[in-house]
């Protein structure tokens, strides 16, 4: 058993000891996962946004396939367009004896600050697994005006 060397399905046939040992939980969520993608990257683990100025309001737009409005969570933090996602998926038997159960927990959030929006006026909208929201602007008071000499 000494001899061993790991098999690292990152490309290396051989693991690199310098990665630390932060890397083994990855290697371990790759094991169990069914996709033939492995490692972590911000474009799987979380939802995609689409951010358009369109003049008077700013409209964003989220990716969710499969989710239901009661997993999400919109909200304002500050100044901040806060959006959320707490889902629980079960894959599960009815028979007692069964070989396989899992369960999945995912919990995203992606946080959205715009200059000169009316947060008190935000809308949203879920259809087909897009999330629209759109968000008013506040109408800017121009920077240049003239004083009057007394």
């Amino acid at each position: 058993m000494v001899g061993m060397v790991p098999f690292n399905r990152r490309g290396s046939y051989l693991a690199r000891p310098e990665v630390g040992f932060n890397d083994f939980y990855n290697m371990l969520d790759d094991f169990f996962t069914d996709s033939l993608r492995t490692g972590r990257n911000l474009q799987r683990d979380t939802f995609k946004i689409d951010i358009e100025d369109l003049g008077n309001e700013y409209r964003v737009d989220a990716e969710m396939p499969g989710v239901q409005k009661e997993e999400i969570d919109l909200n304002v933090e500050g100044e901040d367009l806060c959006i959320v996602l707490n889902r629980t998926e079960t894959s599960n038997t009815e028979e007692k004896n069964y070989i396989h159960r899992e369960r999945r927990v995912t919990s995203m959030s992606r946080r959205v600050r715009l200059a000169d929006a009316n947060l008190g006026a935000i809308k949203a909208k879920l259809d087909e697994g897009i999330l629209s929201i759109t968000i008013p602007k506040i109408e800017k008071i121009s920077d240049s005006f003239k004083i009057a000499i007394d």
